[in-house]
């Protein structure tokens, strides 16, 4: 079975590196990869998928699903494929969405047999407005049975965690004032914000260390010699669990509070991004996935424990069915993701090959789970336990 996914994905090596490598060189922010969308869902459509376009109602999104009609769970590869501003396919995406596609058509070939269905979700906008959150509320992963997908990087990591964020805007609304002539008629927002920042700044003394809070100011006046009457800053509130990113949250608001206080300002406060999730891996699952990795030829020394790197969108998806994020080696230099560095070395044939390796990697993790119901039932158990305990 695995030597007919393995020559399936190798049989269309080749195609899948030239749409990689199209989607790189043609970068698209989020919720705006028309090219990149069209490029996927034709070529899943060309394997014998059924492909939604525009799902819940976002243009680029989409589900490419194939049904053996045997019984057997629900197998879904996460397919991401948008860009960074300025600086295109740093992160990787253009090797995610192929890693994933490749993984899909492999399975397709023995799935009649083994049983079971697939689907490929493409999401928009894992960068800002993630789309896997809105998916996952809207309830398109909760009769899936597991969820795979990888990331590039430059080592090999087992799949981790990512900390739970909210994207926090605060508006602060004072009066305008003519600063030399009638300075006494006005109220700053300006100067609310500033105490935000100072407020918060202070209370990071008393956090956990795992929690996170950045910040930036985005309107803070028209003119030096007008008071300003309205300012904005944007923070993420992020931590390693959604508990405690909703606890640093109610803390901060009361800082917005404090501000508008001693300011004399009116405030509210807005979420200008979705929030997400932390990662909750299925260790089981990520250990089929681990043993599959080791099977190709990667020795146990070159597989590092999974790390946070930040928040995903992925993780509220973690929430509804089993899920791993393993970040895999696509290049040979330690270069940190969001860089020129890595966008350029990810454009790269080695990058490629690395893509067509994990395209493998997660298919026959996805098989061996087919395969052994006593996994998937372990794979259940373990979800059910960590969704009981929060």
């Amino acid at each position: 079975m695995k030597k007919t996914i393995e020559q399936a994905i190798d049989r269309n090596a080749e195609r899948f590196k030239q749409i990689s490598a199209y989607i790189g060189a043609n970068p698209e922010l989020g919720n705006e990869e028309f090219l990149a969308a069209r490029k996927l869902t034709d070529e899943l459509e060309f394997h014998g998928f059924q492909v939604e376009r525009g799902t819940i109602g976002l243009e680029t999104a989409f589900i490419a699903s194939y049904d053996s009609g045997k019984p057997g769970p629900v197998v879904a590869f996460l397919s991401e494929y948008d860009a960074l501003p300025e600086l295109g396919h740093a992160c990787g995406h253009h090797l995610i969405c192929m890693m994933s596609i490749g993984a899909a058509v492999g399975l397709k070939a023995v799935v009649d047999e083994a049983g079971g269905s697939i689907r490929v979700y493409g999401t928009p906008a894992e960068e800002t407005k993630g789309a896997k959150v809105p998916m996952a509320a809207e309830g398109l992963f909760d009769d899936v049975d597991f969820a795979l997908m990888a990331h590039p990087f430059y080592v090999y990591e087992r799949s981790g965690s990512s900390l739970a964020m909210d994207a926090l805007q605060f508006d602060f609304f004072g009066r305008a004032a003519h600063a030399a002539a009638s300075p006494h008629d006005g109220i700053n927002a300006l100067d609310a914000v500033l105490q935000l920042f100072g407020a918060i700044n202070a209370l990071r003394q008393q956090l956990h260390d795992d929690v996170r809070i950045h910040g930036i100011v985005t309107e803070g006046g028209k003119a030096a010699n007008i008071i300003p009457d309205h300012a904005t800053a944007q923070f993420y509130v992020r931590a390693a669990t959604r508990q405690r990113t909703d606890e640093t949250v109610r803390k901060v608001l009361k800082c917005a509070e404090g501000a508008a206080l001693q300011t004399g300002c009116t405030w509210k406060v807005s979420n200008y991004e979705y929030s997400y999730d932390e990662l909750m891996t299925n260790e089981t699952l990520s250990a089929v996935y681990e043993r599959n990795l080791l099977a190709m030829g990667i020795a146990p020394d070159q597989i590092e424990f999974g790390k946070d790197h930040g928040s995903l969108d992925l993780g509220n998806v973690s929430r509804r069915c089993p899920t791993i994020h393993p970040f895999v080696k696509v290049v040979d230099e330690p270069h940190n993701l969001h860089t020129r560095e890595f966008r350029d070395l990810a454009m790269e044939e080695r990058a490629l090959d690395a893509m067509i390796f994990t395209a493998k990697t997660l298919a026959f993790t996805a098989y061996d789970v087919i395969a052994e119901p006593g996994v998937l039932q372990a794979i259940r158990d373990e979800f059910a336990a960590k969704r009981q305990n929060g």
